[in-house]
Parts: C-alpha cells; structure tokens; sequence
C-alpha cells in the first residue's frame, strides 16, 4: 500500500481542476472576448504598418534600385534626380551618438539612484511624477528649451562658427528629450528585480555597490536596453526641435564628413530632409522622399538590432 502524504495529495492536483474550482466549471466568455479584442488591435496595426511600407517601399523603388549609391553617397541638389542623403545620414549617425554617449549614462545613473539609493520621501515621489510628466511633453517644447539654452545662450561653446546652431545643439536638445524615457524604462526594470536578489546579496556581506553592479543591474538590463532602442528611435525620427535649432532645410554645403572637429557647423538630418521634400510638387519628389523614408527605417532598425542583440545576450546571462 503506497503512503500518501498531503505533499503528495497537493502534487496530484493538476492546473485545469483548479481553475475549474476556481471558476465553478463556467466558461470565461468576457475573457475570450477581451482576448479577441486584443488580438484583433494587435492585427490592425500591424496590417497599417505593413500597408505603409509597403507603399514606401514601391513608391521609392525606382530611386533605390537605378542609382542606391548616388543616392546614399549624394548631397543636397535642387533636381530630385541628383539629390542625395548623405548628409542627412551624417547627422542622424551624430544625433544617435549624442544620445547614447550622453542620455543613456545620465538617464540610466539617475535610475540607480533613485530605485536603490534615494530614500522613499515625498521629493523623490515629486521628482518621479515630474520625470513621467517630462517624458509626455511635446517635442517641439524641448526644441525651445534647445533654442534658448544650447543654441542662444551657449552658442559660443556648441558652435562659434554657426552662431550654436550645430550638431552639438541638436544632438543635446534630443537627448534631454529622450531623457526622461531612459529614466522611466530603466527605473521599471529596476523595480522588476526579485527583492530576494538583493537580500541574498546583503546577506552574504555585499555592499550596496556590489549588489547593483554584479546582481540588480545584470538581472535589469534586458528591460534597460529595451528602453534604449525606444528612446533611440524617438531621438532618431524627430524633426521639430531640429528645425528649431536650425537644421538646414535647403542647399547646404560640405557636412559630408565624419569628423567630429566639424561638429560646430551647419547640419541636416534624415527627418529635417524627408519633411523638406515630402512639401515639394511632383512625382519625382515623391520617389526620393520615398526612398529616404525607407533608408532611414533601415537605418532605426540597424541601431535597434545592436540594442536587442545586446538584450538578448543579457537575456540569457540571467537564464
């Protein structure tokens, strides 16, 4: 005769009959719907997202197939024929490196303390709320505080030679904008690690520091990072606060070059050159601007993949 323990007896017992007590064996129909409802929002939007590429995709397909490499390798023409983006491209690479080598340390350190060191007080729930209001202000409000501040006030240090109105403006302006979205994303992913982490870390004799940087942060960095390409692809798609600061919506000339001593002068971005020509008549126009819309998705996609790689790896570090 087996023995039978309540260990055992618990054991037995299989998730479908508990949900069935749990549920008194009626059907969830609400559930079902709210799922339908779910799945079908979910469809339609990537139903839109695909019809739009697609679009772009066949409208720019002419200009990217008979001459990419002009193209990419270009500058500004006033035929769409002989137009090209490199230019743009130049100051989309320079605006995304803006903002991670300046919004990701700051956004990501302001996290770490806020989540382990700062005490629970009404300053820091103040400052939490000010923060998740920051990161719903509109774009173009950050492009008047970059006017004002990098461009008007520190002009002589972000670009003696264009009167501030450089790529160390823009790039600045866009990382304060994607800052408050660094700190959210990264203070959630804070907050989402285990507390017996960081018990079993103290327990043993740990500093706070080495518990951060060898347990909370490890454990943390996949939704980290996944914070990283959001703010990355915000910073890298918007136009209004670098038509603010005086991005070049024309003919500009040199800006072709990677050399960060030129950081000072005249710029264009990928968003300044598509809203341009996406005002200009004509079908041709419409191809170019096409083709640049579909460039520049390749170019987010590209940044975002090094991120999600880089999330994926840390993914399965914590596995």
């Amino acid at each position: 005769m087996a023995l039978t323990t309540p260990a055992a007896q618990i054991g037995t017992v299989v998730p479908e009959q508990v949900r069935r007590q749990l549920t008194g064996r009626r059907s969830d129909t609400a559930g079902r719907i709210f799922q339908a409802v779910l799945i079908g929002a979910v469809g339609a939007s990537v139903a839109v997202l695909g019809v739009l590429i697609y679009d772009m995709v066949q409208t720019g397909s002419g200009t990217l197939t008979d001459r990419l490499g002009s193209f990419l390798t270009g500058n500004l023409r006033s035929q769409p024929g002989e137009s090209g983006i490199l230019q743009g491209l130049r100051g989309t690479f320079y605006i995304g490196v803006f903002t991670v080598v300046f919004a990701f340390p700051i956004g990501v350190g302001a996290a770490i303390y806020l989540e382990e060191y700062a005490a629970k007080s009404r300053l820091t729930r103040f400052i939490d709320l000010n923060i998740r209001n920051l990161a719903g202000v509109p774009s173009v409000v950050y492009g008047i505080l970059g006017l004002a501040i990098f461009v008007k006030a520190l002009g002589g240090l972000t670009g003696p030679s264009s009167q501030g109105r450089s790529l160390i403006s823009a790039g600045l302006t866009l990382a304060v904008l994607v800052l408050p979205i660094v700190i959210i994303t990264s203070s959630e992913a804070l907050r989402a690690v285990p507390a017996s982490l960081r018990e079993a870390g103290y327990g043993v004799g740990a500093t706070r520091w080495e518990v951060t940087r060898d347990h909370v942060l490890p454990y943390a960095a996949p939704g980290i990072l996944t914070g990283t390409v959001l703010s990355l692809a915000r910073a890298m798609g918007e136009a209004a606060p670098l038509i603010l600061v005086g991005a070049v919506t024309g003919y500009l000339s040199g800006g072709t070059e990677l050399d960060p001593t030129t950081l000072g002068d005249r710029f264009t971005a990928m968003p300044i050159i598509i809203t341009t020509w996406a005002g200009r008549p004509g079908t041709q126009w419409e191809q170019v601007t096409a083709a640049a819309i579909v460039v520049l998705l390749v170019v987010v996609l590209l940044a975002n993949a090094v991120a999600i790689l880089a999330r994926n790896h840390y993914e399965k570090k914590r596995g």
